[in-house]
């Protein structure tokens, strides 16, 4: 199983499932070519044509970019205010971009059951929720975000208070 590659669930086999998988695929893995990414998408459990993938991959605006082996690879536009395309992007990049948004966004985190209220400051919570989502951290079910808040949904009936404990540990562990 990759790293990038979502905790089990269901996913529906629309156009709109099926893109956001290829987008999860492009960010966290170098892709040479578009029959690599179609067996990589086969592994997953997702068929497709080649047609289809070529158009996916103009929808979603991937381009091929010279990535850091130094041959090309497709990449997807960023999100936010950084549309630079990107590829690849290892799990402890981003895991390291999470500890480092706690530590300049979390201000409480608070749980119940298997549910986390993560407070930021107004207008981050939106930011955070995304580090988080990915982050790809298997004990997450998944995350919802308002202004300044942050609800999380744990695996794990119980695991609420644990994963908490994890997000003040990251905001701790990177202070400002």
């Amino acid at each position: 199983m990759s790293s990038n590659q979502p905790v089990p669930g269901a996913s529906p086999a629309t156009k709109t499932a099926r893109q956001a998988r290829i987008t999860a695929i492009l960010r966290g893995e170098s892709v040479r070519s578009q029959a690599e990414l179609a067996a990589r998408l086969a592994d997953d459990g997702v068929q497709v044509t080649q047609a289809t993938l070529s158009r996916d991959l103009v929808e979603i605006g991937a381009v091929r970019v010279r990535g850091s082996e130094g041959v090309l690879v497709y990449a997807v536009p960023g999100e936010g205010g950084d549309r630079a395309a990107t590829s690849g992007v290892g799990q402890e990049i981003l895991d390291a971009r999470l500890e480092k948004l706690c530590g300049e966004l979390l201000v409480t985190a608070e749980a119940s059951a298997n549910l986390v209220v993560l407070r930021t400051p107004p207008g981050a919570a939106n930011f955070l929720a995304l580090a988080i989502d990915h982050s790809v951290m298997p004990s997450i079910l998944g995350t919802i975000a308002g202004d300044d808040t942050v609800l999380l949904v744990a695996r794990d009936p119980q695991g609420g208070e644990e994963l908490a404990a994890r997000f003040l540990a990251m905001a701790e562990s990177n202070p400002n």
